[in-house]
């Protein structure tokens, strides 16, 4: 394997079709064309590949395996030989290339791991093949390179994973303007290589096809890229109360950092659900930092006794393990608000004087208290908050029904306490929107709410979004939904949550684009959550871009195979790429029932297994006729039934069903697109086809 091409001393010569520590494998020996074009010389961009795992693999798998190498050696060719490159080594199943262009080299990179993700396996036998380009001038003789860049890029090639393609800082320059459609260059910060003398910039070939997110590089050595935005993650504090009971206080606590560090303009702050994904996870600070895309780290603990708190906070330079600031405080209860205000203003100094060596600590302070606004001056009506929050966050039936109450709890104290009127605004329209029979009973008070927390604080940019989610998903009011989250997104850009509406509005009005624009945008901020990943995911499956759709889906399903939609989302996938089998099993593992039953009656159907489509929706009629009258149209109309499909869309309208603000866009429906029925529909509903 090209792996252990390391050993190879700085400027040795490379040679013959095995590495001399290659084991012998089956279909192995010379793997060169008879006639091939002259190898390229001078300054060249090589291109190194190998299969991860593939000693594993042969001793479980070797007759699998040797015909998985054969097709594997195929493409790798091909997609090499497309962008006018030459292979001019192999051994085992690592793969040798010559490229003209870095250009063309990361071209053949993008494609070549496109088409291997895109192959059907053989089953129990995965198929990840890791990647690295570097670019130098190399010597050209007797059929072979020789030089530095070649134990450079096998180097290079070491430090990553099966399925991620690494691209040097050279190389990473020479075709930043000039990448493949869709593509992008992400910083991984600087590494230490083997025999070389210095760190190195690394980066990493992203597209919507291919696998984003993968463990650390293979080294100890992290340091931030230079002029990076400043950036933090606040992981989860710890509980050290003696009986272990304040979880949702150590949780909110670090929660409200974060909420007020994503307002400070200049500063990237990595979301609640990617920073709370290492909870209870025994998982180092660079590897953290790295999965985070982040410089710094922000971690604490709480002991809580009685009224009185220890908080103890720490903020971290990942790059050299060393503290920037720390402090710890002693106080009573009611000081908290005063410790989370003397916190968020310490992590911001630090971040710029250390990044961008600005050290105004009155402009701090201002932008600190600007953005803690809408919060309670009450400790009892901050713990309830605290609670409901704790709640929300899981996302149930039950929890929302309980974070409801908590929230009109902590109002009861605290009537001026707007954040918690936003908040229970957005608990109340998730309730109606997913789970409740009584949508208008629901969306009442969660208009309700949030116009009682507007006038309170009209620069609360949670309020604005609550509003405009009431807007946008019972009222249909397309403008005046753009005019509240548009105001919420000025207010708080990096706010994960009003980036995701913006996003499902624009969606919701038809412009594709923008919506998949500000759905990146969010997996940027917060690449843990699964239901980001799951919204793009249809998203670019509504825009007919099947093999991002697919990259989407298989990362919302590896973060949260359990999450609602997650699975049947998937299994719309592998129905538009062809595989109806694996789709099948897909919504069979949909884990709530009006979801599963819906993929079902659809899947099914394009599976040519009429009875067990009509059984399908004829349960979810009997389950759910009421409350998911737009699930029911959309399964009515993909099978072809369109009087049945118009008849459910009337209903869904008449009860306000907020799965209606997705219908100009969705697959589902575009069996509709025909009838003249349609396009009155799209009137009624107040948007232009």
């Amino acid at each position: 394997m090209l792996a252990r091409l390391p050993r190879e001393s700085a400027g040795r010569r490379i040679r013959g079709d095995r590495f001399p520590s290659d084991p012998i494998r089956p279909m192995s020996g010379t793997r060169r064309s008879v006639r091939t074009p002259p190898l390229p010389s001078g300054t060249l961009t090589f291109l190194f590949t190998d299969i991860e795992g593939s000693t594993r693999l042969w001793e479980a798998h070797p007759e699998a395996m040797r015909r998985a190498v054969a097709r594997h050696d195929a493409l790798l060719r091909q997609c090499v030989s497309a962008r006018g490159g030459q292979v001019f080594k192999t051994g085992g199943d690592a793969f040798c290339a010559a490229f003209a262009t870095a250009p063309d080299s990361v071209a053949a990179a993008l494609s070549a791991q496109q088409a291997l993700r895109a192959e059907r396996w053989p089953e129990g036998l995965p198929i990840r093949v890791r990647m690295a380009v570097h670019t130098g001038a190399a010597e050209f003789r007797e059929g072979d390179y020789f030089g530095p860049p070649l134990n450079y890029v096998a180097r290079l090639l070491a430090l990553g994973h099966g399925g991620q393609t690494l691209v040097s800082e050279i190389t990473s320059g020479l075709c930043r303007d000039r990448l493949p459609v869709g593509a992008t260059l992400k910083p991984l910060g600087e590494h230490a290589l083997k025999d070389v003398g210095r760190n190195e910039a690394v980066f990493q070939l992203c597209h919507a096809s291919l696998i984003d997110s993968f463990p650390p590089l293979r080294t100890s050595t992290i340091s931030p890229v230079a002029g990076a935005t400043p950036s933090i993650a606040v992981l989860p504090f710890t509980d050290l109360s003696a009986e272990k009971d304040q979880e949702y206080f150590a949780d909110g606590l670090a929660e409200e950092l974060l909420n007020v560090l994503s307002k400070i303009r200049g500063l990237r702050v990595a979301s609640r659900t990617s920073a709370f994904h290492f909870k209870g996870k025994d998982v180092d600070i660079p590897t953290v930092a790295q999965s985070l895309n982040v410089a710094t780290i922000l971690e604490g603990s709480v002991r809580k006794s009685a009224k009185r708190v220890r908080i103890s906070a720490q903020l971290i330079e990942v790059a050299t393990d060393s503290h920037l600031w720390s402090e710890t405080y002693d106080r009573e209860l009611e000081d908290i608000f005063a410790v989370q205000d003397d916190i968020a203003q310490a992590v911001v100094k630090e971040l710029r004087a250390t990044l961008l060596g600005e050290r105004n600590e009155a402009t701090v302070k201002t932008d600190v208290q600007t953005a803690a606004k809408g919060r309670t001056d009450n400790a009892e009506a901050y713990r309830l908050f605290l609670q409901a929050r704790f709640l929300e966050e899981r996302q149930t039936e039950e929890d929302l029904v309980r974070a409801i109450d908590y929230y009109q709890q902590a109002l009861a104290i605290d009537s001026a306490y707007s954040l918690a009127w936003a908040s229970l605004s957005r608990a109340y329209t998730l309730h109606s929107a997913f789970y409740a029979g009584h949508v208008d009973e629901g969306f009442r008070k969660a208009r309700e709410a949030a116009q009682r927390a507007l006038p309170l604080e009209p620069k609360l940019a949670e309020a604005h979004d609550a509003l405009g989610r009431v807007h946008m998903w019972y009222d249909f009011d397309w403008k005046a939904a753009e005019t509240s989250i548009r105001r919420a997104l000025e207010l708080a850009p990096g706010n994960v949550h009003v980036i995701r509406s913006a996003a499902l509005l624009a969606q919701s009005l038809g412009r594709s684009q923008e919506s998949i624009t500000l759905l990146r945008q969010a997996t940027t901020l917060d690449p843990l959550n699964a239901l980001v990943y799951r919204w793009l995911a249809l998203a670019l499956l509504n825009d007919g871009d099947i093999d991002g759709a697919a990259a989407a889906a298989e990362k919302a399903v590896e973060l949260n195979p359990r999450g609602d939609m997650t699975r049947r989302t998937l299994g719309f996938v592998r129905l538009h790429q062809g595989r109806l089998d694996d789709g099948l099993k897909e919504v069979e593992q949909e884990p709530y029932v009006p979801y599963r039953l819906q993929g079902l009656a659809i899947v099914q159907h394009a599976c040519g297994r009429s009875s067990e489509s009509d059984m399908a929706l004829q349960q979810l009629i009997e389950q759910r006729g009421h409350g998911w009258a737009y699930q029911i149209a959309e399964a009515c109309a993909f099978r072809g039934n369109v009087d049945a499909a118009f008849e459910w869309l009337e209903r869904s309208y008449v009860q306000h069903d907020a799965g209606l603000a997705s219908a100009q866009v969705s697959f589902l429906l575009r069996n509709l697109y025909s009838d003249p029925r349609w396009r009155l529909f799209l009137g009624k509903m107040g948007v232009a086809e």
